[in-house]
């Protein structure tokens, strides 16, 4: 059995005090980027999911009853479908309530159902970007505001 009190030992252990410590900073270091890394993703595909979800509830202005256009229409549609990119489970699900309750072939809709089925979709868009606060209730129903002119299909023909 080697003397642990010899100079080999002593070099022995530091070396392994050495390695040990280089080890745990190397470890920390990449933990740290990792973890850096990862929260910059998350922040950048919030952000993008806010503006989708901004583009979203501005499209739903060129689709209120009166004030629809048929750009108002598309706009919509491609707002909706690319939800389905960045949204989750959630947040589609919803979507796809509100657009059955709205769609034109719907034999029964009514402002009840919309309301209640748009304020699920806006509060699982907020649950999704962390926006809900503690206290606050699902209860709460969002509503549009019309601009209240005229689309330019109701504009009378100019003489």
């Amino acid at each position: 059995m080697p003397d642990i009190s010899s100079p080999t030992a002593t070099l022995l252990a530091a070396f392994i005090a050495m390695l040990g410590g280089a080890a745990v900073a190397a470890l920390t270091a990449i933990l740290t980027y990792a973890t850096t890394k990862r929260r910059e993703r998350e922040a950048e595909i919030r952000k993008e999911k806010l503006e989708h979800y901004k583009d979203f509830v501005a499209a739903m202005s060129g689709i209120i009853s009166g004030e629809a256009t048929d750009d108002g229409q598309r706009a919509f549609s491609r707002a909706c479908n690319r939800l389905n990119l960045v949204a989750p489970h959630s947040v589609i699900v919803a979507l796809q309530s509100f657009q059955e309750e709205i769609k034109r072939t719907n034999p029964n809709p009514t402002k009840a159902k919309h309301d209640e089925l748009m304020s699920g979709l806006i509060h699982a868009m907020r649950r999704d970007l962390g926006l809900n606060v503690k206290g606050e209730s699902d209860s709460l129903v969002f509503g549009l505001w019309a601009a209240g002119v005229p689309t330019k299909r109701d504009d009378p023909p100019m003489p």
